[in-house]
């Protein structure tokens, strides 16, 4: 019924955009960092994912993001991506705010996302924010026009949101007629307080949906692809 109820509201929406999550991208084999077996059970993210393990404990900045980037390669989108990419390009879709750096929604084929977090897709210096190359950073090789470090162009625990991906989030949530949050515990500020800033109907689908039933108009648990395949 859940199902069938969220199918006649995406039909019935001339404007729908969609938050993703971690769990969004554990499908396609990346580690969830929130979840019971995430990775932060074992690296505390409050030592490395941080504008002072990048100043003050580089080494062990530069390890962990090699890694995560390393994992990012040898994984895909899976079928869910590409059913979101195919509503965008049906009309269905207006925009896809992610929480996630992997890139994997612009892969699929979605054009119209705005990345909340930032990507790991690329490099920049943290010094004078050049943009540099991502051998550079797996060399450990310091900003060819300052000499500062290198870093993925992801936000860390202390660093603002990107305003631009921010704002035009924050207004299509306005703007919308239907959001569908896929594949987050929302519990990061400030991205949680998005899914209510807007009037329209709000769905939220994710493997545990316990801790938001009353926040949302309608809840769907099970796993992401399949809830999508299923729609």
């Amino acid at each position: 019924m859940t199902i069938e109820r969220l199918r006649e509201w995406l039909h019935a929406s001339t404007n729908t955009v969609i938050l993703t999550g971690a769990g969004m991208s554990t499908e396609s084999g990346i580690p969830d960092f929130r979840s019971a077996s995430g990775w932060w059970n074992n690296i505390d993210p409050r030592t490395v994912a941080t504008t002072e393990a990048l100043a003050q404990n580089y080494a062990l900045f530069h390890e962990f993001y090699k890694m995560r980037i390393e994992n990012l390669a040898k994984a895909m989108p899976h079928e869910g991506h590409h059913i979101l990419a195919d509503w965008e390009k049906s009309g269905m879709v207006s925009l896809i705010a992610t929480q996630n750096v992997d890139g994997f929604h612009q892969l699929a084929g979605s054009q119209r996302v705005e990345e909340l977090h930032g990507s790991i897709r690329t490099i920049r210096c943290d010094r004078c924010q050049q943009a540099a190359a991502m051998e550079h950073f797996f060399d450990k090789i310091e900003c060819i026009h300052c000499g500062g470090q290198l870093r993925p162009n992801v936000v860390l625990f202390g660093e603002s949101l990107p305003q631009a991906s921010w704002h035009i989030s924050i207004e299509a949530i306005k703007a919308a007629e239907l959001v569908l949050v896929i594949g987050t515990s929302l519990e990061v500020y400030p991205v949680n307080q998005l899914p209510m800033m807007t009037t329209g109907k709000t769905v939220y689908i994710n493997l545990d949906v316990s801790q938001h039933k009353t926040q949302f108009d309608l809840t769907i648990a099970g796993k992401i692809k399949e809830v999508l395949q299923q729609l």
